[in-house]
């Protein structure tokens, strides 16, 4: 449910002679958006055990919650919901950003205050509202575990312990890319592979603006920006975010930093509003969203989806 920042700047109509026209080729060594890598070789017996981690309540200090009870793996890496919710049953401050691709931003989370994904995993683990644990609980549970040790011995060489803990973790989301989209196979040369509507789109979003925060291997996921620089976007904490990747946008509603645009063209006609202090037009928001449907990757082959019932947060009585 990786929620999207876009840096929509300028937006103006596609031209219908633009829409009518083929997509060109490809000039993959100037776009400034390039395709996702084949994910780097790790050890098959750490990956293993990193994702059988990723499902593993005992991270959690009351044995009830996973890194997989928000991020889903089968559908969209994230979940369906504007906010998780907390230990104590509360809405969580923030959505729930996708793990798909999270080891290609520069940074971790919203406010990026996170620098590799050992230490993502540390602090999710630690936080009072997600996991309420600690590193030395969750290993000292794990060692509990004859099964799990044999495994550590495996993968490491020894039982478990924090350091090897937070690698396997890391290991196995560093294999959480979705290449083969359909926009990487255009920009890999298979001009079939994006219609001429959907290049308007493009050319709109490189040549208006949106390309300034959202571009790379992650179109996006690489820089921090202000939301709500006209009118107010959502809720106004952390005023300062990090851009979050477009890789797979079209399945990850609701967006935004708090969830609160329901769909993609919303998200793409709030951000004219907030960014811009303008009102986008139909086609305008149509030739982005156009655009943006062609970022949905494959995971083990098979497309990213989106999570089914889409909610706004739940408040406890």
């Amino acid at each position: 449910m990786a929620t999207a920042l876009l840096a929509v700047a300028c937006l103006v109509a596609a031209s219908p002679a633009a829409a009518q026209s083929p997509s060109p080729e490809p000039r993959a060594g100037q776009e400034p958006i390039k395709p996702i890598p084949a994910p780097r070789v790790e050890d098959p017996r750490r990956v293993s055990l990193g994702e059988r981690l990723f499902q593993d309540p005992r991270l959690s200090h009351d044995n009830r919650r996973s890194c997989g009870s928000c991020h889903d793996i089968p559908t969209n890496g994230a979940s369906a919901s504007a906010r998780d919710l907390a230990v104590d049953g509360m809405p969580l401050p923030l959505n729930t950003l996708t793990v798909f691709n999270a080891a290609l931003s520069f940074r971790l989370n919203w406010e990026g205050n996170f620098r590799s994904l050992e230490r993502q995993a540390e602090g999710v683990v630690r936080n009072p509202a997600e996991m309420a644990s600690s590193t030395d609980e969750v290993v000292s549970k794990l060692q509990a575990d004859p099964e799990t040790v044999r495994r550590f011995r495996d993968a490491y060489g020894r039982g478990p312990n924090v350091t090897a803990l937070l690698d396997a973790i890391a290991a196995y989301e560093r294999t959480l890319l979705t290449p083969g989209s359909r926009f990487d196979r255009w920009l890999l040369g298979e001009t079939a592979a994006i219609s001429a509507e959907e290049f308007a789109g493009y050319q709109l979003f490189k040549s208006l603006g949106c390309i300034s925060c959202h571009q790379g291997v992650n179109v996006g996921g690489n820089l921090f920006q202000r939301h709500g620089i006209f009118h107010p976007l959502g809720s106004p904490d952390p005023p300062l975010v990090r851009v979050p990747s477009l890789r797979n946008v079209a399945t990850t509603p609701p967006y935004f930093h708090d969830g609160s645009a329901a769909t993609l063209p919303e998200a793409v006609r709030e951000m004219g509003i907030a960014q811009l202090d303008r009102v986008l037009t139909e086609q305008q928001i149509a030739a982005v969203v156009a655009f943006l449907n062609t970022l949905t990757g494959t995971y083990k082959g098979a497309p990213v989806t989106a999570a089914a019932g889409a909610q706004r947060p739940r408040v406890r009585q």
